[in-house]
């Protein structure tokens, strides 16, 4: 099932960070989809225009609390992200891993079987997996949080780069930035 043409307005921002630009979408004032420049502006708004209805607009204003956010994330003095997100209207065992994610604390990891298991679903690390590579939501929803049950990282949409910086952020190290 799509969510399909909504009356409010699609909008985006785009932020600098230390690992880079993140684009920051929202439909009205929920975020919806964050995403890295690696993953393509241009093919994720043209994405998010097609499931939601007209053209995404540009506008730092109505977002600029969650550029805030990730700024006071990304200089150590957030850790928990609190802005209003989009409630999609299927509640697959994916978007349920991805709510899920909110529970691994800040500077803590956990395995894609550990995850399985707390949700219900031994034996779905898989299914939890591909949950992950499919968060619209990074770092709001952490995905970077969770590993392999050997403690490698595993795969992450931004790049190892990214997750091991977010990583080490989260452990109180001082990460090399990833951009160039």
């Amino acid at each position: 099932m799509s969510d399909t043409h909504h009356t409010n307005p699609l909008q985006y921002t785009i932020i600098s960070s230390p690992i880079g630009d993140l684009l920051i979408a929202a439909v009205g004032a929920q975020v919806i989809r964050v995403a890295f420049q690696a993953q393509g502006f241009p093919q994720v708004l043209d994405a998010l225009g097609n499931q939601f209805g007209p053209a995404a607009q540009h506008d730092d204003e109505t977002l600029i609390h969650a550029a805030q956010q990730f700024d006071e994330y990304f200089a150590g003095r957030r850790q928990v992200f609190k802005l209003p997100l989009y409630q999609y209207s299927t509640q697959s065992f994916g978007r349920v891993v991805q709510q899920h994610l909110t529970t691994i604390p800040y500077g803590q990891t956990r395995s894609y079987s550990q995850l399985a298991e707390q949700l219900g679903k031994p034996g779905a690390a898989r299914a939890v997996g591909s949950a992950c590579a499919n968060n619209p939501l990074p770092l709001i929803q952490p995905c970077h949080r969770v590993v392999r049950a050997d403690g490698s990282y595993g795969q992450y949409s931004g790049s190892p780069e990214t997750k091991s910086y977010l990583l080490a952020l989260e452990r109180g190290e001082k990460p090399i930035a990833t951009t160039s």
